[in-house]
């Protein structure tokens, strides 16, 4: 069954918005676990606007299932990773200052960065997952760079799944195809929410896993984390 993993970004929005340590983003975290999340997800900015990198410092001892750090491979950001020994760090092209990933790598343009900083993660034992547009090419090519998996950036399926839902999905039933081929692992994240999950997940072969932030957190202001954390996995299990 595909693994859901919780990105817990926009708790921590709500607490920096007032200061304090209001909602606590660490017990989110342990009750994120307790209540059936298999993954904690965090995407610290250069900005630190929402996670900060002191969060991630206090998530690692107490995270138990998967920790997954994602973002701008910067310097610092490969420090903070390998200094604190992700689970698996997901690697994104953001420009600093970005409202919120918008494209997958062109892994044949900056394959040999990729590849170079995709060497040291692995040197730290950390497995590693590059975000990627939802491109036959652009999967072959990330196979090249070393990567164990890839994410592909589903907010092209959710934008065009009301309208025309086996059109929006082919091109990302086509790219996972091309990852089997290729031997790498496939996770997926971006605008999955309750209407369109369950149908991403049964037309998607080899779904590892999904990261869900802000449709997951923002349905637990209606529904309780508890049981949307639960309504999430019930759209995983068919």
């Amino acid at each position: 069954m595909t693994r859901l993993s919780v990105n817990i970004n926009k708790v921590a929005s709500l607490r920096n918005a007032r200061g304090g340590n209001i909602p606590d983003v660490q017990k989110f975290a342990i009750d994120c676990e307790r209540y059936g999340a298999e993954g904690i997800t965090v995407h610290p900015r250069p900005d630190q606007r929402h996670i900060t990198f002191r969060d991630v410092e206090l998530l690692r001892p107490i995270v138990k299932t998967e920790f997954n750090i994602e973002g701008n491979p910067t310097e610092a950001f490969i420090r903070l990773v390998i200094a604190n020994r992700a689970d698996q760090v997901t690697l994104v092209p953001d420009e600093p200052g970005q409202l919120t990933s918008d494209h997958g790598w062109d892994t044949l343009k900056h394959k040999t960065f990729l590849k170079e900083t995709i060497a040291r993660f692995h040197e730290a034992g950390i497995r590693v997952s590059i975000f990627v547009d939802p491109d036959p090419n652009m999967v072959l090519h990330a196979k090249e760079t070393g990567t164990d998996r890839i994410e592909l950036y589903t907010e092209s399926f959710a934008s065009g799944f009301m309208n025309n839902p086996e059109k929006a999905v082919e091109p990302f039933v086509v790219a996972a195809h091309e990852a089997i081929r290729q031997g790498i692992g496939l996770n997926a994240g971006h605008d999955l929410n309750l209407d369109n999950l369950k149908y991403f997940a049964m037309h998607i072969p080899g779904l590892m896993e999904v990261s869900i932030g802000h449709a997951l957190i923002s349905d637990a202001l209606y529904f309780g984390i508890e049981n949307t954390i639960q309504l999430y996995k019930r759209q995983l299990s068919f």
